[in-house]
């Protein structure tokens, strides 16, 4: 009960209002242009012509909601408890490490949380662990940006498990937490958008061949089965689980707005 009681509950309260005023900007901005605003005008544009139901919305929403107020717990015990912290490789000035370490340590998270993302996302995926974790993010058939964050929580605790990975791992500045997962929420609105935003040669062009696409990431929400990376698609391509259809979709879903 003292444990609870010594628990900076305003630091939470900090945490969870900036995590969720992130996903209600990206997400709610990225909605209200792309299914309200400019709806009629590029609607034939998008991946799947069909719109989810208000349902649908309602409850990524709520999901999202609730995995928002458990991805405020890690920092809470992992950073603000003295007693853990201290075995974590947390520091916050930035001359400890130097800032050349500092800004590589944003490109050393970013391959390290797409490798756990996708063998996380598999793992997932198998028959006997899937309605129970990850069956909630795939009643989005067809996602809109407030897909963004919708977990089940136990799904929401195994993601925010990336972060557990890095404290203990590596050296963490107190800004490379905010400014990595503030690009995390930007890309996974972006994933979830329901319009992809390359252009047409992006996902055969000897670059853009490796990085995920929101074309990549519908066909994953569409079929269930292939494309599970988060960022790249470098494990997708090495493990032979990107879809075969993938790039023929991607040009098809361009082609088709270059038409209009």
């Amino acid at each position: 009960m003292k444990f609870f009681l010594a628990i900076d509950w305003s630091f939470y309260g900090k945490v969870v209002n900036l995590i969720g005023s992130r996903y209600v900007v990206f997400a709610g901005l990225a909605f209200i242009l792309a299914y309200v605003v400019f709806k009629k005008k590029i609607a034939y544009k998008k991946i799947q012509p069909k719109f989810p139901k208000s349902t649908d919305y309602l409850r990524e929403i709520f999901y999202s909601i609730i995995t928002i107020a458990l991805f405020g717990l890690v920092p809470l015990f992992f950073i603000k408890t003295d007693s853990i912290r201290v075995h974590t490789f947390y520091y916050t000035d930035i001359n400890q490490y130097g800032s050349i370490y500092f800004i590589s340590a944003f490109i050393i998270m970013l391959f390290l949380h797409d490798s756990y993302f996708y063998w996380m996302h598999r793992l997932m995926h198998h028959p006997k662990i899937f309605k129970y974790v990850h069956l909630i993010h795939h009643k989005s058939t067809n996602p809109s940006p407030w897909a963004a964050y919708a977990f089940h929580p136990l799904e929401a605790i195994i993601e925010t498990g990336i972060v557990v990975i890095f404290l203990f791992i590596m050296p963490i500045h107190t800004y490379h937490l905010p400014f990595f997962f503030l690009f995390m929420i930007v890309y996974n609105v972006y994933g979830h958008l329901g319009w992809e935003l390359y252009p047409k040669w992006f996902a055969t062009h000897p670059i853009g061949k490796w990085i995920n696409t929101s074309v990549n990431h519908n066909q994953h929400h569409q079929y269930f089965k292939g494309n599970y990376g988060l960022y790249f698609l470098f494990w997708d391509r090495w493990m032979g689980t990107i879809r075969d259809d993938y790039e023929q979709q991607f040009v098809s879903v361009k082609e088709r707005a270059s038409s209009k």
